[in-house]
């Protein structure tokens, strides 16, 4: 809208929706890319987030994974103080509570807001270092304002806001419908204080032609004496790190002709990571399915089940929704199966929780595939990581090993022969790693598992389909004879660019930057 770049300011903006999945984490994103390009020293901040997609941290913690998607536009690493309060849900009623960046506890909703006192501090802190490293902070509100319920000791969104004196954005969804009912529903549910920090809305996901919705942003206008800051439009297909919610749509159809590998994935009720399929829903030669509750398995080629924020709980949904007889079949016809983090825990012979990590006490029986046995241990595990496939190498792409990159967020110790003969060979990225002319490195640990007969591969590695190369051959192993090197990080690199450039072309970036001084 600007026919000039204006200067981005010093300082503060929070942007906060009137619904969840409004577009926060991804105008964050645009505006920190926009930052970046006009060479300022940015970086997001999150006070508190609800999510199960996580990354693992520089500084060696966790924090939502769209706040590391965040970072990654501002061209800095992820840090534990970009989100210093991470809930991950692990039943209906209660969640662990990440504090900069540690498991600190397991909460129901009630105590967790007796702890909110505390939480606060840590989120102050993380802002107070924040603010004399970067010169400018673009916050993402949790949720929204106007959930009342939750407003005594809010450090999500207006709380924080009022605690730090910062402006805010309001940000709706027009797809969804409802978007000036839903502007002027949250208006009202402030108070004063809160109202006149608000200083304008951005309206998201706009289908259509901009002049036919000019009476409506007038008479907004004219209701709130708030202006409307722009209007972005629906942009498809971007390739972004989801922050928690699964893609609108639970298919994404291969392209026609050709060889295709048909993908599926359960939907675990408490599944984490699910950003681990992106590249494969990225992949023109896969037809990738999300198979949710009440949903009979399908056929499929491979069969890959995620991480999960409580193990036995999911593992008992998977029985109950018939997948230990699917998956019986599956392999009796020759199907693979992967299994990542808790999925991997899921395919051993035992899961035991004596300290009662994610529920009661107890041990339960694994689905028997591979021969090991997991405790889950109060200590998380957080690693960066990387390191090759050990496929056999008629798998490999012609003989060479294949690098992958990824990361480790788990609790819990699998011990047991199937060991023997890993799935990866990896070391934490911040290691020496001298590599082979083979495709091997100085000193690399053992990772997950593989079956004797080639159809089941189990790993601790998230992020194992990031990489053209192991993603490749991976599809390759599953049977894809001729699979397209597909580069996801650079489709991610191109999709923060176009969103910067959508944000560029809508948003009337001099008022938006003027209501940060």
């Amino acid at each position: 809208m600007s026919a000039t770049r204006p200067a981005v300011p010093r300082g503060t903006l929070m942007i906060q929706g009137t619904t969840s999945d409004a577009g926060k984490s991804t105008l964050v994103a645009g505006l920190c890319r926009l930052a970046r390009r006009a060479g300022v020293r940015v970086a997001p901040f999150k006070p508190q987030n609800m999510a199960l997609n996580s990354a693992v941290t520089v500084d060696g913690g966790e924090i939502g994974r769209a706040q590391a998607l965040q970072a990654l536009a501002a061209g800095i690493a992820p840090h534990t103080d970009f989100n210093p309060v991470l809930l991950k849900p692990n039943s209906d009623v209660g969640a662990q509570v990440i504090v900069h960046g540690k498991a600190r506890m397991t909460l129901d909703a009630r105590a967790y807001h007796d702890y909110k006192p505390i939480a606060r501090e840590a989120v102050l802190e993380s802002y107070a270092r924040l603010r004399e490293r970067y010169e400018t902070l673009f916050v993402e509100g949790a949720g929204s304002p106007a959930e009342i319920n939750l407003r005594a000791g809010d450090i999500a969104n207006m709380g924080f806001a009022e605690a730090v004196d910062c402006p805010v954005v309001l940000v709706a969804d027009i797809d969804r419908g409802g978007v000036f009912a839903h502007l002027i529903g949250t208006l009202a549910c402030l108070s004063e204080s809160e109202r006149a920090r608000v200083k304008g809305f951005i309206i998201n996901r706009f289908r259509g032609d901009p002049a036919l919705l000019q009476p409506g942003l007038d008479w907004l206008e004219a209701q709130t004496g708030k202006p409307v800051l722009g209007v972005v439009p629906y942009l498809h297909g971007l390739m972004l790190d989801a922050e928690d919610m699964l893609p609108e749509s639970a298919h994404a159809h291969a392209q026609a002709g050709g060889a295709t590998l048909r993908v599926v994935v359960p939907v675990l009720p408490h599944i984490s990571n699910h950003t681990d399929f992106d590249a494969l829903r990225a992949h023109p030669q896969v037809e990738f399915s999300y198979v949710r509750t009440g949903s009979a398995p399908p056929c499929a080629d491979l069969v890959i089940v995620p991480g999960s924020k409580n193990v036995r709980d999911d593992l008992a949904w998977l029985r109950a929704q018939g997948w230990e007889t699917a998956l019986a079949r599956h392999l009796r016809y020759g199907g693979r199966v992967i299994g990542i983090c808790g999925g991997m825990q899921m395919l051993g012979r035992a899961i035991a929780d004596p300290h009662g990590v994610e529920g009661t006490p107890g041990e339960v029986a694994g689905l028997g595939w591979l021969d090991y046995e997991t405790e889950l241990t109060r200590e998380k595990t957080l690693k960066n990581v990387e390191g090759w496939l050990a496929l056999p190498s008629d798998a490999q792409a012609a003989g060479a090993a294949a690098r992958v990159r990824g990361y480790e967020i788990h609790m819990g110790v699998t011990r047991g022969p199937a060991l023997a003969e890993p799935a990866l060979r990896i070391a934490s990225v911040d290691s020496a790693m001298q590599e082979a002319s083979d495709g091997t490195a100085g000193t690399l640990r053992a990772d997950g598992a593989q079956s004797a007969d080639g159809q089941i591969l189990a790993t601790y590695v998230h992020g194992l389909f990031d990489t053209p190369e192991a993603c490749a051959v991976l599809l390759r192993w599953a049977g894809l004879e001729a699979p397209q090197r597909v580069d996801y990080p650079a489709l991610r690199e191109a999709s923060v660019e176009r969103l910067a450039d959508a944000l560029e072309a809508n948003l009337d970036l001099a008022r938006l930057y003027g209501a940060m001084g």
